[in-house]
């Protein structure tokens, strides 16, 4: 079955979208397609997930990867290609979440352009959001955007240190554990 020709609504497009073989987002009732990952996409998600997955190991909160959806009001649904949240009040059959509070989006340059401005824009309309980071696998470039205290989101550019800190769950991993399995730079 294909993407549905008209506008859909939130309850329309999950009921829809738990059928499809492939990944769709959803943004005011339009459906978009996700497009395949290449290698080194799949390897920094995969080294993403096991060091905040250790690093998360024995806390309230679990880090999810790309399968699993964000909903943002009933404006939205997104595939994050990592996210933490730290609610607990959810069922092992649960596919969709509300409250992250970082989220990793790895670049490509088919999406780069949209995650750092429309899909941001719409990532900040969650109230329990406070980090957000972005991850280039081919220029090795790590940018974490920080909520400050002021309501503002503040850049930091990692990418000439040796890790990416992540205040909000207080992980520190080492960039060459991020691009692990990438050959060099």
């Amino acid at each position: 079955m294909g993407v549905p020709l008209h506008r859909l609504s939130l309850a329309e497009y999950l009921a829809w979208e738990a059928g499809q073989a492939e990944r769709n987002e959803f943004w005011r009732g339009e459906v978009f397609a996700m497009v395949g990952a290449k290698r080194g996409h799949g390897r920094v998600v995969a080294n993403l997930m096991r060091h905040l997955g250790n690093h998360l190991d024995g806390t309230q909160c679990q880090a999810f990867s790309e399968n699993m959806k964000v909903q943002v009001g009933d404006e939205a649904v997104l595939y994050p290609d990592v996210f933490v949240t730290c609610d607990r009040e959810f069922s092992a059959s649960q596919a969709v979440f509300t409250t992250p509070i970082l989220i990793v989006e790895v670049l490509s340059p088919s999406t780069q352009g949209y995650d750092r401005s429309r899909k941001f824009a719409i990532y900040r309309r969650i109230e329990s959001l406070r980090e957000y980071a972005l991850v280039d696998p081919d220029t090795r470039r790590v940018e974490v955007y920080r909520l400050g205290a002021d309501g503002l989101w503040d850049l930091f550019d990692m990418s000439d240190g040796l890790c990416i800190e992540l205040a909000t769950i207080g992980a520190s991993i080492a960039l060459d554990a991020v691009f692990d399995g990438m050959g060099s730079a």
